[in-house]
């Protein structure tokens, strides 16, 4: 029996802000059998192989079709042959953690026995980390679902199976039982789930729509910051993010983002590759004037405008996936916070006045 890979590596938690470690929350393994492998069933097989794992955790994985022999699904009391290939995806493994129940709002947009839809606001943290031990969105989930078995672990990633910035807003999906859990991380290791930003970036586009491909690894310059490199380097982790104009505000502009896949900053970071960096991010350099004239009124404005919408312009517009009861597709969408809407208004009424004046 061998290991062949594992394609989750556990993010670095950079010092000050641990919840920006954006990957998708789920681990693959590849096993072969042994040659001489006499027949096992498939649970107690696997669960003598990969560490802290436990049986329920892998009889959920294949409940929830996501572990394959031979490249089919298969049920836990499958019996494992020799030289079998056998593949897993599951959610990554709890970490023990003491997690402090808190009575803080949730905006809840959906909520059945298998899964909750939650619209985050921007500044709330998504799990425990260093520096943020209290008042992130696993701590209000721990209140909210208190009583349910995966909230009682002390797992500081219970039920995630993808995060968003601290300071990006918008829809989040979390699993409420372990079968939820592997079901939803299938569709993120597959690349299925329908995820789509809108962010507001310094500058104009010459073309409509487009799409960038780059891999995605931290920046060896700044542990703080991720980096793009070429996609068919050896450096990063594949990442593709399309982009389509919505609104033009000449100096800024509006995008619908899509992304294929969910890596550490992928827009922020996609995005300032292209020249394209997001509106009022520090990170990634647009927290100052990219764009316009050298007026002190337009350097005004700008300041106005950072101090309406106090983080980076992303907002996480919409959210669509396969059920994992019904098994159908169920999707959702969120309005633009009041930061954002407001500043997107400054932006609509400079435009106008400056349209104006131009033809005057």
């Amino acid at each position: 029996m061998s290991f062949e890979e594992t394609t989750y590596v556990e993010p670095e938690l950079v010092e000050d802000e641990a919840e920006e470690s954006g990957d998708e929350l789920f681990e693959h393994f590849s096993v072969v059998a042994d040659r001489g492998q006499g027949l096992l069933r498939l649970d107690k097989f696997l669960v003598t192989r990969l560490e802290n794992t436990s049986r329920n955790r892998i009889q959920a994985a294949a409940d929830a079709g996501n572990i394959l022999v031979n490249g089919k699904p298969a049920k836990s009391s499958y019996k494992v042959k020799p030289l079998d290939q056998i593949s897993i995806v599951m959610p990554y493994p709890p970490r023990e953690l003491e997690i402090i129940a808190e009575d803080i709002p949730l905006n809840i947009v959906y909520e059945d026995d298998d899964l909750i839809v939650v619209n985050k606001e921007a500044g709330m943290v998504v799990h425990p980390g260093h520096g943020n031990y209290t008042g992130t969105l696993v701590n209000a989930l721990t209140y909210h679902l208190q009583g349910l078995p995966l909230f009682e672990q002390g797992d500081m990633r219970a039920g995630l199976v993808h995060r968003i910035d601290k300071n990006t807003s918008g829809l989040l999906v979390v699993a409420k039982n372990e079968r939820a859990h592997a079901f939803l991380a299938r569709q993120f290791y597959d690349h299925t789930i329908r995820r789509i930003y809108h962010a507001l970036v310094w500058g104009n586009f010459e073309e409509d729509e487009g799409t960038i491909v780059g891999n995605i690894a931290r920046s060896t310059s700044d542990r703080m910051r991720m980096a793009v490199y070429p996609p068919d380097g050896p450096i990063g982790k594949h990442a593709v993010t399309h982009y389509r104009v919505l609104k033009r505000f000449g100096y800024v502009t509006l995008v619908e983002c899509r992304l294929e896949t969910g890596r550490t900053h992928q827009i922020r970071v996609h995005m300032e590759s292209i020249g394209h960096p997001l509106f009022n991010d520090e990170r990634y350099g647009g927290d100052r004037i990219l764009k316009g004239t050298t007026f002190s009124k337009y350097r005004q404005f700008v300041e106005n405008c950072f101090a309406v919408m106090p983080r980076h312009g992303l907002h996480a517009m919409s959210l669509g996936f396969v059920h994992p009861t019904t098994r159908q597709e169920i999707y959702f969408e969120s309005e633009y916070p009041a930061d954002f809407a407001a500043c997107l208004a400054k932006w609509e009424g400079y435009t106008a006045a400056r349209g104006e004046l131009e033809q005057a």
